[in-house]
């Protein structure tokens, strides 16, 4: 007891003091413990001999004294905090760390003590100290005036102290010669947290939430894995925050970016727990014995930085105890026992419940308000949109730095500029805009983490921690630098196959990585899956692997700054004609009937191998590829599309005099030619087929120079010139016969056909398409389109003659739509629509014209030869319905996709062939009135025309 025998009364300052981890110490120095625990008293007590305090009682460790003054209070927390930290000791480790709380308020002593609750408010305020800290309350720090020179009161907000129900602010006493930097107040805060409060709102998510929720309340660790930007941290929060109510122990939140060194990691997590290091004892220990008896949620954000150390800590902590939880993210898993690993998903880019926004669609929107000054995006801008977060592939960062730049652009000028995703994404984003106008609560916490290990270790200034922070925080302000924070993680292998992955734009199989590597590709795969820097997408067939746009852009600048781009993309373009050349063969690499659907999911690779061979590869091989797609160009409405590469490399050819055989010259030009036809290009079409018949000449192959003659007709006829163009068509056919060469004039045949057809020469049009069948059988890469059967079915209609017309109308359209003759297979629905409407089912008809009219828009093609004939006679069927039930029924047809439209088509009845019926139609249709007195042609029974295809030779 002090020798001051006076209580002060009134406003009375109390303060209490004591050893943090007296405990520990004492069982450490053992026998050594009293000599510092006596020289801590004497300390105290000198430095309370000079000031107007009065000590109420010692016990142990503990005193407890009273104040008439504030100020004199604080002045004598400082100097007797100066004098432990100067006074030399043992040993640094027995240093002991004293923790001071203060608060001021009105009392009155009683038989020489003090019964208010004033002394509990002050005893639960040194409690929330830390060693080495002091702490105050409000009302002490009002009444404190003046403080000691060079002091301050450092806020640190509003704490629940343990048993009262209000909330106290609390400062800390900061002055030359106190350690500044401590964890947070050990107080019981109504609701334990420390999860950053966001400054945006929350969008979409809404099955993530909920399944990573689940996930969990059921397992004890589980890793939010993702690329870089994915969104992780940001739904892991925000699932955490909705289940505060869970954990009565808390929910705390720690960001391993800001830890500088693996064994920092335990004294970040303890530092945000409130713990401080004990001395002699590893700080691992200290934080399971904490947790061990206790319910928290402990959310570790950014364990990529530090993956060992966060694995062995977090395998401590769960064996430790029952009732701790870990919710990790990462850009790889862990690898711990138990660990469940949750993939988070780019966002949703299809339309959401009820016809609303993609949750893509709808982050884009909410951030572009924002950037926008609180102006919303207008309607016209929707379809831009939908293009720039399917360019992003959902990826939230890069939809987060997409509406800033949507602050000066336009959205088209956005999705027109995403060819260059890292240009258009970090465009004047280098260096953060501006520093962030105040440093949130949880950061920092960080700081005081960091600086707190640092000191622990020795390893780490303060400047070095709040480097490692800034570095950081910044690595989500640009896309280069999110991408950045992964690439350098990885080995000389993952890196080179991450870079040589780049040139493919779509996913790929495990045997495309291998060829494209030359080498097993395994190992490094995997490491770049674990790491979230490709997505895996498992398939009956087997693992695919795609990587998102933002990391391609960012790998195939680093293979441009390796000098690796030429060999790298010189080797995707022979993957592509490889790729191209076994969709023509089959397992026994002899030629199988081609069919255009498995081109379909080569397009995009095709197109990055053509953008190459354009620009900075091979000219030639830039036409082998596009030769590849010939028919697929026209067939999916792309002919404008094949005409523009075809162009591209011609001035490729023309900047580096790249030498091109005649032939191939010659099979450019007429696939040119072709292109423009379709495309509704005729004076083009023209030209392209003359230099393809000069350049044929010169290559002095027969079976070229016939199958660029054949299509000599074809511009001729698109210019009304049918004369001329008959002519052109008989002399090819009978010169390709004198060269034994008839095959490659099958175009011919088709085109004469057309034009015996169209001046009624139905008998020899039927004669020579009988001849034809075996040639077409005979040919794989012409036999899918059944020309011979549509035409033939043309000559029925004509004839009037349903019964033929529905025979070889069905086969043609069943082989068209099996092989992915979308264009081929619209002409045949329309004929199938003729047949219905002089078969009694106009409203079928009317259907049917409707949906190849939509599809042929959509694809943007030409109607072709038949166009008039079926604007005819879908007037002749307007006459028949009316206008109002026509535009009804070919309104509902334009609503079909192609796929429904076929399925109509096939679904017609067969017309009635029993007996007594009438095998031909009753009314004679318009194209048959002007050709009266012919007879009909005989349809082949469906076994005879299948011998055709079976066997050729037959």
């Amino acid at each position: 007891m002090s020798v001051r025998i006076h209580l002060p009364s009134g406003l009375v300052t109390f303060m209490f003091t004591d050893i943090e981890g007296s405990t520990r110490l004492a069982q450490m120095l053992g026998s050594g413990y009293r000599p510092v625990l006596s020289e801590h008293r004497r300390l105290l007590r000198s430095t309370l001999a000079a000031s107007d305090g009065t000590e109420l009682f010692t016990e142990g460790d503990s005193f407890f004294i009273a104040f008439a003054d504030a100020a004199a209070a604080l002045d004598a927390c400082l100097t007797a905090q100066r004098a432990l930290a100067s006074h030399e000791w043992p040993t640094p480790e027995a240093a002991p760390r004293v923790r001071m709380g203060l608060h001021t308020g009105h009392a009155e002593p009683l038989a020489g003590e003090y019964a208010s609750a004033e002394v509990h408010r002050a005893a639960r305020i040194a409690a929330a100290a830390h060693g080495g800290q002091v702490l105050c309350s409000g009302a002490t720090a009002r009444h404190a005036a003046p403080l000691p020179p060079g002091a301050s009161l450092l806020d640190l907000g509003l704490h629940r102290l343990r048993g009262f129900d209000d909330r106290e602010r609390l400062f800390q006493l900061v002055a030359p010669g106190l350690e500044r930097q401590f964890p947070r107040p050990r107080t019981a805060d109504a609701v334990p947290h420390n999860l950053p409060t966001q400054v945006t709102s929350f969008v979409g998510r809404k099955v993530e939430r909920a399944e990573l929720d689940r996930l969990v309340n059921e397992h004890r660790l589980v890793t939010v894995v993702g690329a870089g930007g994915a969104g992780k941290t940001r739904l892991a929060v925000e699932v955490a925050g909705a289940d505060v109510e869970t954990y009565p122990d808390g929910i705390w939140f720690v960001d391993i970016a800001a830890v500088t060194d693996p064994g920092l990691v335990a004294f970040a997590i303890a530092a945000v727990l409130g713990l401080r290091p004990e001395p002699g004892r590893p700080m691992a220990e200290t934080l399971v014995e904490y947790a061990a008896s206790r319910r928290m949620l402990i959310l570790l954000d950014t364990c990529d930085a530090q993956p060992a150390a966060c694995a062995e800590v977090i395998a401590r902590l769960l064996t430790g105890g029952s009732g701790v939880r870990v919710l990790a993210t990462s850009r790889e898993s862990l690898g711990l026992p138990g660990e469940v690993v949750w993939r988070i998903p780019p966002l949703s880019v299809d339309p959401g419940p009820n016809g609303g926004p993609s949750d893509a669609i709808a982050l884009l929107l909410d951030r572009t308000v924002a950037a926008r000054g609180g102006r919303r995006s207008s309607p016209a801008e929707a379809a831009d949109l939908e293009r720039v977060v399917a360019r992003l592939d959902g990826l939230p960062l890069a939809i987060e730095l997409a509406a800033a730049r949507l602050r000066v652009l336009s959205a088209s000028q956005l999705a027109g500029r995403l060819d260059d995703v890292l240009g258009a994404l970090d465009a004047g984003r280098d260096e953060p805009e501006q520093p962030a106008p105040s440093t949130p609560r949880w950061i920092a916490n960080q700081h005081d983490t960091v600086d707190l290990a640092a000191a622990a270790l020795g390893v780490a200034p303060v400047a070095a921690a709040r480097a490692a922070q800034r570095s950081a925080t910044q690595r989500h302000v640009t896309m280069q630098a999110t991408v950045t924070w992964s690439y350098r993680t990885l080995g000389p292998r993952a890196a080179r196959l991450l870079r040589w992955l780049a040139v493919f734009s779509s996913p790929v199989d495990l045997a495309t990585v291998e060829w494209l590597l030359d080498d097993d590709p395994l190992d490094p795969l995997s490491v770049l899956a674990d790491k979230s820097m490709i997505q895996v997408e498992p398939n009956i067939s087997g693992s695919t692997y795609r990587m998102l746009d933002p990391i391609r852009a960012y790998a195939a600048r680093r293979l441009v700054d390796a000098g690796e781009e030429q060999s790298a993309r010189d080797r995707h373009v022979a993957w592509s004609l490889h790729a191209l050349e076994r969709a023509y063969l089959g397992p026994d690499d002899r030629p199988v009937t081609l069919s255009l659907y498995p081109l379909d999911p080569l397009a995009d690779e095709m197109r990055a191998a053509l953008r190459w061979t354009a620009t900075g590869g091979s000219a030639r091989q830039g036409l082998q590829l596009a030769s590849g797609l010939d028919q697929w160009w026209r067939e999916r409405g792309l002919a404008r599309e094949g005409r523009l590469w075809l162009f591209r490399l011609y001035g490729r050819i023309a900047e580096t005099g790249e030498r091109i055989p005649e032939a191939e010259l010659a099979a450019a030009y007429h696939m040119h030619s072709l292109h423009a036809g379709a495309d509704g290009e005729f004076a083009e079409e023209l030209r392209f087929s003359q230099r393809a018949e000069s350049a044929a000449r010169q290559a002095g192959d027969a079976g070229l120079q016939a199958r660029v003659l054949a299509g000599r007709a074809a511009p001729l006829i698109d210019m009304g010139q049918l004369a001329e163009a008959e002519r052109v068509c008989r002399e090819v056919i009978a010169w390709a016969h004198q060269n034994d060469v008839s095959g490659d004039a099958l175009f011919a045949v088709y085109s004469l056909a057309e034009l015996l057809w169209r001046r009624c020469a139905l008998d020899e049009a039927a004669e020579l398409l009988g001849a034809a069948r075996p040639v077409e059988a005979a040919r794989p890469v012409e036999r899918a389109r059944r020309s011979v059967d549509m035409l033939l079915g043309m000559v029925a209609l004509s004839r009037g003659d349903l019964v033929a017309a529905h025979d070889h109308l069905v086969v043609a359209l069943r082989s068209r739509m099996a092989h992915g003759f979308h264009g081929r297979a619209c002409d045949t629905i329309n004929a199938i629509a003729v047949r219905c409407a002089w078969g009694g089912d106009p409203v079928t008809a009317a259907r049917l014209f409707g949906a190849a009219q939509a599809t042929r828009s959509a694809m943007r093609s030409t109607a072709g030869m038949f166009g008039p004939y079926w604007l005819e006679e879908q007037a002749g069927l307007r006459g028949v319905l009316g206008d109002a039930a026509f535009d009804a029924a070919y309104a509902e047809g334009a609503e079909l996709t192609l796929e429904e439209a076929a399925a109509v088509a096939l679904a017609v009845d067969h017309p009635d062939l029993a007996a007594g019926s009438i095998r031909f139609s009753g009314v004679e249709p318009p194209a048959q009135r002007s050709r009266s007195g012919r007879e009909s042609i005989h349809a082949e029974s469906p076994r005879e025309i299948l011998d055709h295809y079976e066997h050729p030779g037959s």
